[in-house]
């Protein structure tokens, strides 16, 4: 039987309006009364109903989070920053995974609002304008992290993912390294096809290097991906001697995929990855990488979204986080 602020107010022999200040902490109730009314609460185990609350504030102190898969240790890393400054600021999570199918994030899209949620945060590979018309459309504010949208027009948190392939391959090239790969995630998203081939192109040009496609393999952020690239690059008669991964689960791959064919890295191959989790420094050799600063793109980007929720003034919509190189073992 579910117990009502009517039960707590007829037990405790006060009005329900008195309750309802001893609930939401208005200090406007004598302390003899709000001692009387807790221990009615405590003794009948009386839960504030966060629905009826929410219709009467109009607000449900929840945040939606729309995430392509939380097993991946790079979203894992991004929701624990949104997680930490939700919890912060007294906010809810509704965590949903939406496999990076376009259907199911415009439903859980569409879920998340009908639930009243007061904001969104939303991450995902391939933003489309049916994404954009929807995130326009929606009554509560929605910030991307981690995820590029070519409008620019949604507020978003990210590192320049141009810049940072461009430096990775820079390195590469101030090593003497000429036939330079590049390992990239799947380009029908705008952060492949767009940002980090155009930064890849842009550093071997400077470097009056051409563009080889043969050096280009695309995966899809996964180990095998990583495996079956390198094993194209063998088959190469000009090999490369460094390669760019996309993603660090992907560096994996070809990692152990040069080891499984007797290649020792760095001295064969030298390899920089891209996104600097946990991964990176599990394997042998660690992974030079990109530092994209995972948590705080998350922490940040939830930030972002409390201000946007209390109408606060927010200066700059569109905020870039900086970015840098770690060397570790798998380059010289």
């Amino acid at each position: 039987m579910n117990i009502t602020i009517y039960d707590v107010a007829r037990e405790a022999n006060v009005s329900m309006a008195t309750v309802s200040r001893v609930v939401n902490g208005n200090p406007n109730v004598k302390p003899t009364t709000r001692k009387k009314v807790l221990e009615v609460i405590e003794r009948l185990g009386y839960r504030p109903n966060a629905v009826a609350r929410g219709l009467a504030s109009k607000k449900t102190t929840t945040v939606g989070v729309i995430i392509p898969d939380i097993s991946n240790v790079f979203f894992g890393e991004l929701a624990r920053g949104i997680e930490d400054i939700a919890t912060m600021y007294k906010y809810n999570i509704i965590l949903s995974n939406s496999d990076q199918n376009k259907d199911k994030e415009l439903h859980l899209l569409n879920t998340m609002l009908g639930k009243q949620v007061d904001g969104l945060v939303f991450m995902g590979g391939n933003i489309t304008n049916e994404h954009v018309e929807e995130f326009e459309k929606s009554p509560a504010p929605i910030v991307l992290a981690g995820s590029i949208e070519e409008t620019g027009t949604i507020p978003s948190v990210n590192i320049d993912h141009e810049q940072a392939v461009y430096d990775a391959v820079t390195t590469f090239i101030n090593e003497g390294h000429r036939k330079i790969a590049i390992v990239i995630g799947p380009l029908h998203e705008p952060i492949n096809a767009v940002k980090k081939m155009a930064g890849y192109k842009r550093a071997l040009s400077d470097a009056g290097i051409e563009y080889n496609e043969d050096l280009v393999a695309e995966g899809d952020y996964t180990y095998d991906s990583g495996i079956e690239a390198f094993e194209k690059f063998l088959e190469l008669e000009n090999k490369p001697s460094a390669i760019f991964v996309g993603s660090d689960e992907m560096a994996l791959g070809v990692i152990h995929g040069a080891k499984d064919k007797g290649f020792v890295v760095p001295d064969d191959f030298e390899v920089i990855t891209s996104d600097n989790t946990r991964l990176s420094l599990m394997v042998r050799p660690q992974l030079t990488t990109v530092v994209q600063p995972l948590y705080d793109i998350g922490a940040v980007a939830m930030r972002l979204l409390t201000k946007l929720m209390n109408k606060e003034e927010v200066p700059e919509l569109k905020v870039i986080l900086p970015h840098r190189i770690e060397r570790r073992n798998s380059t010289k």
